[in-house]
């Protein structure tokens, strides 16, 4: 038994930073320990293909579930790459690997394709594993686990402490991970993130299990290893923060322009957009609409530390939406698949909006009574597609209509009765 296992195994489930409340544990005694060192200490990082080979026999030797992590550079670097990868699984203990000097895991994804991976918030780590070569056919969630049991703190660190009675080092998790060589306190505390994965696990899955949840974990757990790969999103320039001072279709051609851009220059580089260009800034010459450079200087973001080069470079971006065709300018909005935002459902049809209120009421109540967030036990778009096309309001027809909006099985029995049920109350 390892040192967190004993520790988990003195209190069914530990409270101390935020169990579900009332759930029969006992509470810890003491203040929870800082977990300082791993347990072998920091492993080296492994940078070239021998030491990976080593590795890779290692894990397929090891037993039970693999804990996986993996550290991006956001904010710092172009895209959402993986710059560090930490596993750890018993009787391998844990590894650090630098995706930079090996780009290609999948020899190790291929040696733990058959293993559960437990992960913390999955969806997150699994688009830059997956572009390694590593992608799982199995996997535990420890934040999704927390959610469906009720934790109000589902963060890694809140978790371990309240479930596991450990302080987790803190103050790493926005550093620069493609900083080389890496400093090891990072290293320490990248290892660190894995250490208490397991045993985690291995707890919320006694808890879920006692909340008689543990099938509709599995249910969500498989949903998300088996998800596709997200399709690229359709115009991401309007997702320029800021954007709703902008109205008009030049104005939004600007952004268009700036934003492609600086785009461009970011990936060239190799450097995150925002350490090009702002938001901010785009938006302020979307508004401002510059006629020559002079113009632009003015504009906040486009200062004095901005040297001649750059200013013209963007406004040619200005001045090539200024030039564009009243056919070539975007649309103001976007094209909604679905219903229209429920702002403005009163107008459009007062009758969904009505089903809609009464709908929304069920599900919170439901998801109250669950110990659950709504938006986990139902997703709030299947709630708002069921209301305003509504099927019969019976059980079967709704339970028919949110399995064809990607709703599991376990989401289906809780809350097809419900909303069936709220789906006659307006229209009685």
């Amino acid at each position: 038994m390892t040192d967190a296992q004993e520790t988990a195994a003195a209190s069914s489930l530990r409270t101390t930073g935020g169990a579900p409340p009332d759930d029969g544990g006992s509470t810890a005694s003491g203040a929870p320990t800082p977990l300082l060192e791993p347990r072998e200490g920091i492993p080296p990082v492994i940078a070239d293909e021998a030491s990976l080979v080593e590795v890779i026999a290692a894990f397929a030797a090891g037993s039970g579930p693999v804990a996986v992590d993996a550290e991006r550079a956001s904010g710092y670097r172009y895209g959402q790459r993986a710059y560090l990868v930490q596993l750890r699984r018993e009787g391998a203990g844990s590894a650090l690997i630098d995706p930079v000097a090996c780009p290609d895991l999948s020899a190790l994804g291929d040696v733990l394709s058959d293993v559960e991976w437990v992960l913390h918030a999955a969806t997150q780590d699994l688009p830059c594993l997956r572009e390694i070569g590593m992608t799982p056919t199995r996997l535990f969630d420890t934040e999704l686990a927390g959610r469906l049991a009720g934790f109000p703190r589902v963060g890694l660190g809140a978790m371990v402490e309240g479930v596991l009675g450990f302080v987790l080092e803190k103050g790493h998790s926005a550093v620069d991970w493609s900083t080389r060589p890496l400093p090891d306190p990072w290293l320490r505390y990248a290892a660190l993130d894995v250490e208490l994965l397991v045993d985690l696990r291995d707890a919320l899955e006694k808890e879920l299990d006692r909340q008689g949840k543990l099938e509709w974990a599995r249910q969500e757990f498989d949903a998300i290893a088996s998800a596709p790969p997200p399709e690229p999103r359709k115009d991401p320039w309007r997702r320029t923060s800021g954007m709703h001072k902008v109205r008009r279709r030049r104005q939004l051609g600007v952004v268009r322009e700036l934003w492609q851009t600086r785009d461009q220059i970011a990936q060239r580089r190799d450097v995150s957009p925002g350490k090009v260009l702002s938001d901010a800034a785009i938006v302020e010459a979307a508004l401002a609409l510059p006629v020559n450079v002079h113009a632009l200087a003015a504009l906040n973001g486009f200062g004095h530390r901005m040297g001649r080069r750059q200013l013209e470079q963007w406004q040619a971006a200005v001045d090539r939406a200024r030039s564009l065709g009243e056919s070539q300018l975007p649309q103001p909005g976007q094209p909604v698949a679905g219903p229209p935002p429920p702002r403005a459902w009163a107008d459009k049809d007062p009758a969904a909006a009505a089903r809609l209120s009464a709908a929304r009421s069920a599900v919170s109540a439901l998801a109250e009574e669950l110990n659950m967030p709504q938006e986990n036990l139902i997703a709030p778009d299947a709630v708002r597609r069921v209301c305003w096309e509504p099927p019969a309001a019976d059980r079967d027809a709704v339970a028919a209509a949110l399995t064809g909006y990607g709703a599991r099985p376990w989401q289906v029995e809780q809350v097809a009765p419900v909303l069936a049920t709220a789906l006659a109350e307006p229209a009685a």
